[in-house]
């Protein structure tokens, strides 16, 4: 499990490479990939559960 130190060290070192200026753009590439691949597994789970149900019928 990542730590609180972890995760500090980690965005101290994001700081330096990237910049203050590129990093809120990189995050929020991050959030919205994060937000499209949760959505295609949930609905990806849906399509399995309706399958289910059909083949229960």
């Amino acid at each position: 499990m990542v730590g609180p130190g972890s995760i500090i060290l980690i965005a101290i070192v994001a700081l330096l490479i990237f910049g203050p200026k590129k990093l809120p753009e990189l995050g929020k590439a991050a959030g919205s990939t994060l937000r499209e691949f949760k959505n295609a597994t949930k609905g990806l789970a849906d399509d399995d559960d309706d399958s289910k149900n059909k083949d229960a019928k």
